[in-house]
């Protein structure tokens, strides 16, 4: 049988075959670039698209952390929300400090940034009073453009009144320039908003300025209480050093009537001077004392002790100490006179 096919040609032999080369044309080759690049480009761009949203991410953080500067309008930030830290903002802003910082910024520039937070219908400050109104002076005084704006720390979402409060003074305690009759208008002033609940001045004391040290937290207090007495005519309470007001406080009391007597003695002073003057011969004088007839020496002292939970009593003639953990210069003033009262009410039950 032949082994011709029935079209009359035989079966190649495979040594016969050559391989057919498989090039690839230009064609091919153009296709195969193009999706190694878009595969490549694909790959980029997912990267990028990665990035993007950490990116994102870590702004958003930043932005509600505070930790963004921008760059504002000195025209755009408002200083209404709350009280300055400071009894009179006209003499600072005229002050030759502020003089100095201008001079500062006019050959410098602005080296530190304030902090304002936005509130939806623009941005408040927080912090950097000085610093914004110098800029705004030396806007309307210069109309140079550099000083139309200004780089600040910008923070966003809600705030609790308290930590406005704190922000706001936080860095005028750091730089320790605030007497103490300006800190403690702050906690008066804060005592009036409505965003505080009521809560009393004395104790405000304790959570705006809970940084500082046990004993000036006191001084505060007790500037508190001089200026809730006396301070519509105090003139000048940020001339009254700390032991001066400290002690015509204590002064005032231990006996109540003094507070008349002063507001007397003060409606006519003209001068910073005058008025210290009328404190000191208050705190010069000796105390009033009312003696009582004296018994019959005979008579022996009684004294004794006990507790009441973790206090200790002792009671003596004409005194009743009580220790105790409790820490009774943070309670409000009023919650502990109310005590006292109810103290002094059994004492005179039957």
């Amino acid at each position: 049988m032949s082994g011709k096919g029935k079209f009359g040609f035989e079966p190649l032999a495979t040594t016969d075959i050559k391989p057919r080369k498989r090039d690839v044309g230009p064609m091919g080759a153009a296709v195969r670039e193009a999706a190694g690049s878009l595969a490549e480009s694909t790959e980029s761009l997912v990267e990028q698209r990665r990035q993007n949203a950490a990116d994102a991410k870590a702004f958003r953080a930043a932005q509600g952390e505070g930790r963004l500067l921008e760059q504002l309008r000195v025209d755009d930030i408002r200083t209404d929300d709350l009280p300055r830290d400071r009894i009179n903002l006209d003499d600072a802003a005229s002050s030759d400090e502020m003089e100095e910082l201008k001079a500062s910024i006019r050959a410098r520039g602005q080296r530190e940034p304030i902090e304002v937070s936005s509130t939806g219908n623009g941005f408040q400050l927080k912090k950097g009073w000085r610093r914004l109104t110098a800029l705004k002076q030396l806007w309307q005084e210069t109309g140079d453009a550099r000083f139309a704006t200004v780089v600040a720390r910008v923070s966003v979402g809600l705030h609790s009144r308290i930590d406005l409060y704190i922000d706001m003074v936080e860095e005028n305690v750091i730089r320790e320039d605030l007497t103490f009759a300006e800190m403690a208008q702050v906690a008066i002033i804060a005592a009036h908003d409505v965003g505080m609940e009521g809560q009393e001045a004395d104790a405000l004391v304790g959570r705006i300025y809970a940084s500082l040290h046990k004993m000036k937290r006191s001084y505060i207090r007790s500037f508190v209480f001089l200026l809730q007495e006396l301070g519509d005519v105090l003139p000048f309470p940020k001339a009254v050093s700390r032991n001066l007001g400290v002690e015509v406080a204590r002064r005032i009391q231990t006996d109540p009537s003094l507070s008349e007597i002063l507001r007397n003695d003060l409606g006519s002073v003209t001068s910073s001077e005058e008025q210290n003057a009328v404190l000191s011969r208050l705190v010069s004088s000796p105390p009033v004392q009312t003696l009582a007839p004296r018994k019959s020496a005979e008579k022996k002292a009684v004294k004794y002790e006990f507790h009441v939970g973790s206090a200790k009593v002792t009671a003596r003639k004409g005194e009743c100490r009580i220790l105790a953990n409790t820490d009774f210069s943070s309670v409000d003033r009023k919650r502990l006179q109310k005590a006292i009262e109810a103290f002094q009410t059994v004492l005179r039950e039957e």
